[in-house]
């Protein structure tokens, strides 16, 4: 190149094809993504050797139970925000290491105070890994395969959760349930030493931040496998920021509408699916349905979500991101009218259900790859954490609401019409975000270095 050659650099990345290194970096953000899975699927495991073996009651354990998501939710929106400051990378290697080490000394607790604090502390770690590896990833593939590639990598959270139990199964009876911690510990720390040779930082991050075109044309060049030698100057085109603080862009007239929508529409979608999830065995138990079936039946809910996640995943790339998203929480909304007027002793059971995890799940995972281009760099884990946070009370409250909606006497049916309610807000917000979005978005500013 020319010594006087500039580079802007998501038209740099979106013309390119996908570099090898940029394929090894969507691994390993599929690989932070299973770790999180696994650790936040490995109580629900243990639980049962533990209250035994402690002889506690359940709702003591429930304490326990209860503190990792709180921690997320609170690491997501203070952990995982603090990427716009100090970089995706740091964050990133703090995050794996912090739940590493944690889920570690987890496995030496004592008392269910102990314990609580331990993964309320280890659910900080976990909150901020999500909004991260989904922004950095974003940062670095073209817009073309985005939504697909980012889709794909959150699949990954649902098999950490399947292999944690497949580990639990084989190690729970042979050497106890500390050694299954041991082993959700390993994986992550070991995943970690990976990360700090091959993980990069953002390069839209460096320029938007001012760092030294040297740092910047070195991690370029060896991410996209091109000879930059010659660059004098990079830049990037993003939508102007009136505030100081990427929380405040968050809530700018630009910016707040979009907001608010996203968090809408991600409490709705975990309002749905952990209510679903949580209670469905139950009702189907009260049923007098057997417990191996009404967990196969529970388990197409998470088949369903899996394959829903890519097919929506690729919808967005071709038919448009708010426009598939919405599609999804609608036909999610009338499956689970089926599913209701169906009744629990259907036929088509399982495989209803099945599409209401594709749909709802799909969606929800379609969401979290189209949140990081609502926001600029400057705030975009920022934008990306704090939906994730807020939308975690979705999934509190969903757990907890399905209990006191049965003690109400709502039956199976009118649990599961209702809930094709908050579906279909959850369709009308994305696309009330995603046409602010278009009115305000079309202006730019210059970033450059």
């Amino acid at each position: 190149m020319q010594a006087t050659d500039a580079i802007e650099i998501r038209s740099f990345i979106d013309e390119r094809k996908m570099s090898r290194q940029q394929w090894l970096l969507a691994i390993l953000c599929f690989a932070i993504v299973l770790c999180d899975g696994m650790d936040v699927a490995v109580m629900g495991f243990l639980a049962p050797a533990i209250i035994e073996g402690w002889g506690i009651s359940r709702p003591e354990f429930g304490f326990v139970m209860g503190a990792a998501p709180i921690g997320l939710a609170v690491g997501a929106i203070v952990a995982g925000s603090s990427s716009d400051w100090f970089g995706r990378r740091k964050v990133l290697l703090a995050s794996v290491l912090a739940f590493g080490v944690l889920t570690f000394l987890t496995s030496y607790a004592q008392t269910t105070t102990q314990m609580a604090l331990l993964r309320f502390l280890t659910g900080l770690g976990l909150g901020a890994a999500m909004p991260n590896t989904t922004t950095l990833l974003s940062e670095y593939v073209p817009q073309r395969s985005r939504s697909f590639l980012l889709a794909t990598m959150f699949t990954g959270f649902n098999f950490g959760s399947a292999i944690i139990g497949f580990v639990a199964a084989y190690m729970l009876p042979r050497y106890g349930w500390q050694s299954v911690l041991h082993f959700g510990a390993v994986i992550p720390l070991a995943l970690c030493a990976v990360l700090f040779f091959l993980l990069p930082e953002s390069a839209r991050f460096m320029v938007v931040r001012g760092h030294s075109v040297d740092r910047i044309r070195r991690v370029l060049s060896r991410v996209s496998g091109a000879d930059l030698s010659g660059v004098r100057a990079f830049t990037l085109h993003e939508e102007p920021v009136a505030a100081k603080q990427p929380v405040a862009v968050l809530f700018s007239p630009a910016f707040r509408v979009r907001t608010f929508s996203l968090w809408v529409c991600y409490f709705m979608g975990l309002l749905v699916i952990y209510l679903s999830t949580s209670w469905l065995p139950t009702m189907m138990k009260d049923a007098n349905m057997s417990i191996d079936r009404a967990a196969n039946v529970t388990a197409m809910f998470q088949l369903g979500g899996t394959v829903g996640a890519i097919v929506v995943g690729l919808a967005m790339d071709r038919f448009g991101a708010a426009r598939s998203i919405a599609t999804a929480y609608l036909l999610g909304g009338i499956s689970l009218i089926l599913l209701g007027v169906g009744g629990i002793e259907s036929l088509w059971l399982a495989a209803v259900v099945a599409v209401v995890g594709f749909c709802m799940s799909g969606g929800q995972t379609g969401l979290n790859a189209f949140a990081p281009g609502c926001y600029p760099t400057f705030a975009r884990a920022t934008g990306v954490s704090w939906m994730l946070g807020v939308g975690r009370l979705g999934s509190i409250l969903g757990s907890s609401i399905g209990g006191v909606l049965l003690s109400f006497g709502w039956d199976f049916r009118t649990i599961f019409c209702v809930l094709a309610v908050p579906a279909v807000i959850s369709a009308v917000a994305i696309l009330v975000g995603n046409m602010q979005r278009a009115r305000d978005g079309s202006v730019t500013e210059l970033h450059r270095v």
